[in-house]
C-alpha cells in the first residue's frame, strides 16, 4: 500500500485506504529517558482462591515506565517481596538506589477484592501514602490503572491519563474483495481492552469526545455522503446530527459539551460553523473564499483555531467568537494542519512540515512567543490529540505500509508505539478525565 496522499483538503472527504482490524495493541517504547526515576513495584500478595485475572503491580509498572519519569526495577532484581510497612526494611531497597517502593496486598471477602497498597519514599525512609480500594474480579485492571494515577499525582503532582481512553479507526479489507470493513473502537490509554462500537462498510472519520467522556461524534459515509454523528460509547445508542449537502466534516465539541464545530460546505464553500445541540441552531463562523477546516476549541471555549488555505497552503488560524476577530498562527513551515490545544490553552500541537519540504511531522507551537518545536520524525505522522493532562500526543504514523498509534510527550523527550497486531490503525482521539 502506499503511503496516503498528503493532498490536505481531500483527506476531509475521502479515507478509502488500506487498513486492517486488530485486537489490543502492542506497546513498543521507542525513545525512553536517561533521567527516570527508579522505582521498586512489588508483587502484591494475593490471600485468595484461584488465579487473579491481572497483575496489578506490573501494570502500575508498565504505566509509569511509559512516561518515561519512571524506570521500574526488573523483578528478578528485587531484593524481598514485602506486602506491608512492616515488613519493609530500607536498607535493602537503598542498595538498588530506588528513591520509591510500592507495595501492596489483595484479598477476596465477600465476592470482592480488597485491594491495600503503599507508596514509601526510601530516601527519607517515610511513608508516602497508602489506601484501600475495591472491585470485582471484572474491574482488576481499571483498579490498577486507578493505582497508577494516584501513585502517579503523588509523585509528580499532576493528575495521572492511565483511567482515561481512546478512539480510533481501523478496517479489515474484506476477502477477495476490494472494499473494506471499517471499525470505530475505544480501548484503555494503554491499548488494552479494545472493542468496537461501530462497524461500516464506509469510511469513518474523525471521532471526538465529548467533554464527560461518554460520547463520541464522528464522520460517516454509510448514507453514501459524510455525515456527522454523535453515539453513546456505553450503550451504542447513536443518531445522525447532520446531513446538508456537500461536506459535513471535522466535529469538535465545546468545553461545555453544548456545542459542535465542525466544517460544512452546505454554501457551496467548506466554512466552520457551530451547531447548538440543545437548540438545534446553526451558525457560520468563517467567511472566506479559501477552504476552512480542523476546528479547536480553546480550553476557555473563547476562540476556535482552524486550519485555511487563505494564504495559499494550510495554515493555522484562530478566530475570537466574540468580536469575530481572525488571525493567523502558524507562519514556520509550508504545512501546518490539524491543530488542537493543550488543556491549559497555552500550546497548539499539529502537524507540521518545513518549508523545504520533506517530513510530515508533529509539532507544538507556544501561543505567547510563537517558537515552534518539532516532536517527532517519522516520515508521515497526522492527527495528533492531546491528553487531558497535557503530557502526552497521540498521533497516527505510518512505519513502512503499515499506520500505528505514535505517543509522544510533549517535551519530545519520550516516544513510543501502539502497533497493530497487523495492520493500519488511524484517527486516535484521547478521551478527557473519565471521573
Amino acid at each position: 500500500m502506499k503511503p496516503r496522499k498528503r493532498v490536505w483538503w481531500l483527506a476531509l472527504i475521502l479515507l478509502v485506504i488500506s487498513f486492517n482490524t486488530q485486537a489490543n495493541l502492542t506497546i513498543r517504547i521507542t525513545q525512553g529517558s536517561d533521567k527516570a526515576t527508579p522505582i521498586a513495584l512489588v508483587p502484591f500478595a494475593w490471600r485468595g482462591s484461584g488465579a487473579l485475572p491481572e497483575d496489578v503491580a506490573r501494570i502500575v509498572a508498565d504505566n509509569l515506565e511509559r512516561t518515561g519519569l519512571f524506570a521500574p526495577v526488573p523483578r528478578e532484581n528485587l531484593v524481598s517481596l514485602p506486602s506491608e510497612a512492616s515488613e519493609v526494611i530500607y536498607r535493602d531497597w537503598r542498595l538498588l538506589d530506588v528513591n520509591y517502593l510500592l507495595v501492596g496486598s489483595i484479598a477476596e471477602e465477600d465476592n470482592q477484592l480488597r485491594i491495600n497498597y503503599e507508596l514509601f519514599d526510601v530516601v527519607s525512609q517515610e511513608r508516602i501514602f497508602g489506601e484501600t480500594v475495591t472491585a470485582k474480579r471484572s474491574q482488576l485492571r481499571s483498579r490498577a490503572h486507578f493505582v497508577s494515577d494516584r501513585i502517579y499525582e503523588k509523585l509528580t503532582g499532576q493528575r495521572g491519563i492511565f483511567s482515561t481512553r481512546m478512539a480510533y479507526v481501523t478496517a479489515e479489507q474484506l476477502s477477495g474483495r476490494a472494499d473494506y470493513q471499517f471499525r470505530l473502537h475505544v480501548a484503555d490509554a494503554d491499548g488494552q481492552r479494545s472493542r468496537t462500537i461501530l462497524t461500516s462498510r464506509e469510511p469513518l472519520l474523525s471521532p471526538d469526545w465529548s467533554p464527560d467522556g461518554k460520547k463520541l461524534a464522528y464522520v460517516s459515509f454509510e448514507r453514501g455522503r459524510p455525515a456527522i454523528y454523535i453515539q453513546e460509547v456505553a450503550t451504542g445508542s447513536r443518531y445522525q446530527l447532520t446531513n446538508f449537502r456537500g461536506l459535513n466534516g471535522a466535529p469538535a465539541w465545546s468545553p461545555d459539551g453544548k456545542k459542535l464545530a465542525m466544517t460544512l460546505s452546505r454554501d457551496g464553500n467548506p466554512e466552520i460553523y457551530i451547531y447548538h445541540l440543545e437548540e438545534k441552531r446553526l451558525i457560520r463562523v468563517t467567511h472566506h473564499y479559501a477552504i476552512d477546516t480542523e476546528p479547536s476549541w480553546s480550553p476557555d471555549g473563547k476562540n476556535i483555531i482552524f486550519t485555511s488555505s487563505r494564504s495559499g497552503g494550510p495554515q493555522i488560524y484562530r478566530v475570537n467568537l466574540q468580536s469575530g476577530n481572525i488571525d493567523r498562527l502558524s507562519f514556520e513551515g509550508n504545512y501546518n494542519a490539524r491543530a488542537r490545544y493543550s488543556p491549559d490553552g497555552k500550546e497548539i500541537f499539529m502537524v507540521h512540515r518545513e518549508s523545504g519540504g520533506g517530513l510530515f511531522s508533529i509539532a507544538g507551537l507556544n501561543m505567547d512567543t510563537g517558537r515552534l518545536r518539532t516532536l517527532t520524525t517519522s516520515p508521515l505522522d497526522e492527527s495528533p490529540s492531546v491528553a487531558p493532562n497535557g503530557s502526552m500526543v497521540i498521533y497516527a504514523l505510518m512505519q513502512g505500509d503499515q499506520g500505528v498509534l505514535g505517543v509522544v510527550s510533549t517535551d519530545g523527550r519520550i516516544q513510543y508505539e501502539l502497533p497493530a497486531e497487523r495492520g493500519d490503525v488511524r484517527e486516535p482521539a484521547w478521551s478527557p478525565f473519565l471521573n
